[in-house]
């Protein structure tokens, strides 16, 4: 019998219902990793990041995180705040795919595409801890079925979150396909607001600067052409610096566009955007070894009850979700997220919080 449990962010640590998942029972919990001023709040429901609390340029913490105060919220949300999204992140365009000549039929859970992994993805699921230490790490696993939401083949995945000096976290995704080939590409969806999460305040004043030069254009359903379009000069443009808000009025309200990073693909991880607020004086800089970055400044977002009694409204905050490229399953010329048995896929981010002047 599933427990209601209403949580407060006082007393994260520790196990707080029991639910049943795949015929066995698994413990739904709450897990914070800190060193220093920098908190992490987590749970095993999705392998979720409930909440980020970093110091401003005062001195003073808050937390820069959208999420919910209990469990069942979670277990209803449509935003997939703070979310490990998969087996595969993003759109997958008319809901199928081909491989290996066998067309795969998936769930149709948006405009009839796939997204996010279908009805059920990793985000609603409850992950195992294997492993955590409060001021080092947390490791979540999923053994992920063949046919789970219709996707081929049996997947053990991982997500480690670890601290790194004082300011730091990295996010390490791993994923091994156990007996055929499958697609698979994972995305961390934590939304950020780092002027605070209860502050009351849009993101339009963030200024952000993304490392993207294309953008994988797309229809009206947010389905990738197939086509890679140069961003010079549009309101996709941001490579320098400059507010969310300045040109948002040129597009149909919000931003939701995948960007394709510019750089050394060889390197380990390479700077993917960067995220400042003047208010706080807090900078949020992101590395990652993926090749997209999908930009969603939550304008879809309508009067969201959050976190400590915080009411999410359009452009409440920003998902930073490195990936493959969108609908690379039907786009050959996207690289492949096609993994093979023997084979690992890995997916690694990289946070550094500042806060100055």
């Amino acid at each position: 019998m599933m427990l209601k449990v209403f949580l407060t962010f006082s007393l994260l640590l520790g196990i707080l219902l029991v639910a049943q998942a795949h015929g066995k029972e698994k413990e739904i919990g709450f897990y914070q990793l800190k060193r220093g001023d920098l908190k992490l709040n987590l749970t095993n429901y999705g392998a979720t990041v409930v909440s980020v609390i970093v110091p401003d340029k005062h001195g003073n913490l808050d937390d820069i995180t959208l999420g919910y105060d209990d469990i069942e919220q979670y277990k209803n949300d449509s935003w997939y705040f703070g979310a490990l999204i998969g087996r595969v992140a993003n759109r997958i365009g008319h809901a199928r795919f081909t491989l290996d000549r066998h067309t795969y039929k998936l769930p149709a859970n948006d405009h009839g595409n796939t997204l996010h992994g279908g009805f059920t993805g990793f985000s609603d699921v409850i992950w195992t801890v294997k492993g955590h230490k409060e001021d080092s790490y947390i490791t979540f696993t999923y053994d992920s079925h063949d046919n789970e939401q219709g996707f081929p083949g049996r997947v053990e995945v991982a997500v480690t979150y670890m601290l790194i000096g004082r300011n730091k976290y990295a996010v390490k995704m791993i994923a091994k396909p156990v007996d055929k080939a499958t697609p698979v590409n994972l995305a961390q969806h934590t939304y950020w607001n780092l002027g605070g999460q209860k502050s009351g305040h849009d993101i339009l004043s963030h200024k952000v600067q993304i490392f993207g030069s294309k953008i994988t254009a797309v229809d009206e359903n947010l389905i990738p052409t197939g086509i890679l379009e140069s961003v010079k000069g549009s309101p996709y443009d941001f490579l320098k610096a400059r507010t969310v808000g300045s040109r948002v009025n040129e597009l149909p309200g919000l931003y939701d566009i995948n960007y394709v990073i510019d750089g050394d693909k060889s390197r380990h991880l390479q700077k993917v955007v960067t995220v400042r607020e003047d208010v706080s004086g807090r900078k949020l800089e992101l590395w990652s070894n993926q090749v997209g970055l999908q930009f969603y400044t939550g304008g879809m977002l309508n009067a969201t009850k959050g976190k400590d009694g915080a009411v999410y409204d359009k452009h409440a905050g920003i998902a930073l979700e490195t990936q493959g490229l969108p609908d690379s399953l039907n786009h050959p010329n996207f690289p492949s997220q096609i993994v093979h048995p023997g084979q690992t896929y890995k997916h690694y981010m990289l946070y550094r919080f500042t806060a100055c002047c």
